[in-house]
């Protein structure tokens, strides 16, 4: 299970710099969707092996001054309750404002893990200056220079070490379906048509993941445990809307989840907040199903279901072998169909071929359409396997690994759903060494 670490403090002390410089590294290696990046807030990273998920708390606040104080602290309160751990930074330049105090006001109370973090940090005179901040009340704190990374191995080692160990204490290993989407998309109204039917709930479990509600479900012969990131009214000032907070709650119930039903406002689209939530479910390896909510409110004479599905394709390319269903959830329209592609994209996430079966497929079509040659070699895949993880990954053996360009992965990729149906799942396609 992810741990999440947030990073707060007041505007441009430097968080995103230093958020940007965790995840890029961490980008580099994992994520080469061909030179997409996006706007994001939050993402994963690894050090020494552990790896957690990072947020910037920073990339949320809009408005003036007067509002970032109001937002500000609504941020950290959020952080304090969701994160494992908090990173609080601040900057040696403009010394301790009011805000930082304010900050350091509330962190002061935490249990949590926190680290004050001094950015800035690149002589001996501005380490000497570092020193008051001290009077902030939460003991020992860090340099840094998130500009060019000086500093960061240190806090970073402490940060690791302060996170909880996870415990992997599944007692019933029921498949976890997650509800995520903006804040008024129909998540609860679809959980609670789901569930309407008092017959079908099996218990309430309090949710392992601390804040989410767990239904345990069962319909169709199939048991699985429901997420409810929506059903928990938390306390009246964090106002229901706030995008960050909703992107928390996402980020926490993706990451416990095997499959993600991602809910859409049709009257909307699917916006910029919506495709966050999606790359972070395909960023975490999840099966994710889109249900578009509310279709029967949208003029249809100048939108067809067809060309809607059309643009949300386009947009979550290249993954696009995603389950799209148009549902009600006012009237009760297809939210069972919604369930049952949810299970068969589980089922799809955990299906096993055997090596033997790869090999028989996918081989000839390789002779067919070989890698192409690079600077006169010649690649050649001798053998494939599926390897053991939660989620379909596959390693192609080869002579020359290194000379097999993103295009040609995605070629494999494409053969392997072609012929073996992972609809709905993320596919990972590794080359290895003969």
């Amino acid at each position: 299970m992810g741990n999440i670490v947030a990073i707060v403090g007041r505007p441009n002390v430097g968080k995103s710099t230093f958020f940007n410089r965790l995840i890029k590294r961490r980008e580099a290696i994992v994520d080469a969707v061909s030179g997409v990046t996006r706007d994001r807030h939050y993402g994963k990273t690894d050090w020494n092996g552990r790896e957690f998920s990072l947020i910037d708390t920073g990339g949320y606040v809009v408005g003036s001054d007067d509002i970032f104080e109001a937002e500000i602290d609504k941020q950290v309160e959020l952080a304090i309750d969701e994160a494992d751990a908090i990173v609080f930074m601040v900057d040696v330049e403009t010394g301790i404002t009011g805000m930082d105090q304010d900050v350091a006001n509330l962190l002061r109370k935490v249990e949590k893990p926190v680290f004050l973090v001094v950015n800035k940090v690149d002589n001996n005179k501005r380490a000497e200056d570092a020193v008051e901040f001290y009077s902030l009340g939460l003991g020992d704190y860090f340099t840094i220079a998130s500009i060019n990374g000086s500093g960061t191995g240190d806090l970073l080692d402490a940060v690791v070490d302060a996170l909880p160990e996870k415990e992997e204490v599944e007692e019933q290993q029921l498949p976890r379906f997650a509800v995520v989407g903006r804040p008024n998309a129909g998540k609860s109204s679809f959980i609670n048509a789901l569930i309407g039917e008092e017959r079908y709930i099996v218990t309430d479990i309090a949710g392992t993941t601390r804040d989410a509600i767990d239904t345990k479900y069962n319909r169709f012969g199939f048991e699985f445990n429901l997420v409810d990131t929506a059903g928990i009214r938390r306390k009246s000032k964090v106002k229901e809307d706030l995008e960050f907070y909703s992107v928390m709650r996402s980020v926490r119930a993706i990451e416990h989840s095997d499959v993600c039903l991602l809910v859409i406002d049709a009257t909307r689209g699917f916006d910029g907040q919506v495709q966050n939530i999606f790359w972070l479910a395909e960023r975490n390896r999840k099966g994710i199903v889109i249900l578009v909510n509310k279709w029967d409110l949208v003029e249809k004479e100048t939108k067809t279901a067809k060309e809607f599905e059309k643009h949300i394709r386009k947009e979550i390319a290249p993954f696009t072998d995603v389950p799209i269903i148009f549902i009600s959830v006012l009237n009760k329209q297809r939210i069972f169909k919604a369930i049952e592609t949810a299970v068969e994209v589980y089922k799809n996430r955990t299906k096993r071929i055997k090596t033997s079966v790869l090999n028989d497929v996918l081989l000839p079509i390789i002779e067919h359409n070989p890698p192409p040659a690079y600077k006169g070699k010649y690649v050649k895949i001798k053998y494939i396997m599926q390897l053991p993880t939660p989620q379909p990954q596959f390693a192609f053996f080869c002579n020359l690994p290194q000379y097999i360009k993103e295009p040609y992965k995605r070629f494999l990729e494409n053969q392997l759903r072609n012929h073996f149906d992972f609809h709905g799942v993320p596919v990972s396609v590794y080359m290895r060494k003969k």
